[in-house]
């Protein structure tokens, strides 16, 4: 489940990456919401967790500019207003959830995923295919030729991004943002993640997908859609 968190603590961010992901949530963090909203507009989610306090712009005001903009990503909002009024102003403003701060970890999991079945029974998506490595955006779940592949959170993530922008580039700076957000991680850090990758969807096939494109990135690619 890719899940997209739009709030400005650290520190609750890192609570939530801590609680979902062991539970097969990829998230993805922006910490002001111009970068949020951006994310959200160049990726597909299952699910934004919206704060409404965010530097450069209320979180209100950006929720409906994602619901003018023709998004239906399922949102969350997750706020310490708590007032019956601002509650009514999230609803309108599009949101699809409410939940105030404090709150426990178990029931935000417990929402979110009543809220994505209730979004997938009206729309599934369709797996994503690279000559024969498939993935499912709806269940993560990755085959190779027939044969299943686990991956660790990073890894998938990693995947997900460059299969769904196959056969294009994806430059170094753009994927370590997409998965690090805003905190940019150590030198090895990318290279050992993509080691990963290549070890679990590469290594055991004859034929080779994931390329280093040197000088500019990272392309996931049938060998028939490579150009030299």
């Amino acid at each position: 489940m890719y899940a997209l968190v739009i709030e400005d603590n650290p520190d609750l961010v890192a609570n939530l990456y801590d609680f979902l992901e062991p539970k097969g949530y990829v998230l993805d963090a922006a910490y002001d919401a111009r970068t949020g909203y951006q994310y959200a507009q160049d990726k597909e989610y299952d699910i934004i967790i919206l704060d409404l306090t965010l530097p450069g712009m209320d979180g209100l005001e950006l929720c409906r500019r994602l619901r003018d903009s023709g998004n239906i990503t399922p949102v969350l909002i997750l706020t310490a207003r708590d007032t019956l009024n601002a509650k009514l102003d999230g609803f309108a403003a599009g949101s699809d959830d409410y939940l105030v701060k404090p709150f426990a970890l178990q029931e935000l999991d417990a929402r979110i995923r009543a809220l994505v079945r209730r979004a997938r029974c009206e729309q599934r998506r369709e797996p994503l295919r690279v000559s024969d490595l498939v993935f499912d955006p709806d269940t993560l779940k990755v085959e190779r030729g027939g044969k299943h592949i686990t991956l660790p959170p990073i890894p998938l993530k990693m995947l997900a991004l460059l299969i769904r922008q196959s056969p294009r580039v994806v430059p170094k700076r753009e994927l370590e943002r997409r998965i690090w957000g805003n905190e940019r991680p150590d030198s090895d850090a990318l290279r050992t993640h993509l080691h990963v990758l290549r070890s679990a969807i590469d290594k055991p096939f004859e034929t080779h997908l994931l390329r280093t494109v040197h000088g500019m990135g990272y392309q996931l690619a049938a060998p028939d859609e490579v150009q030299d």
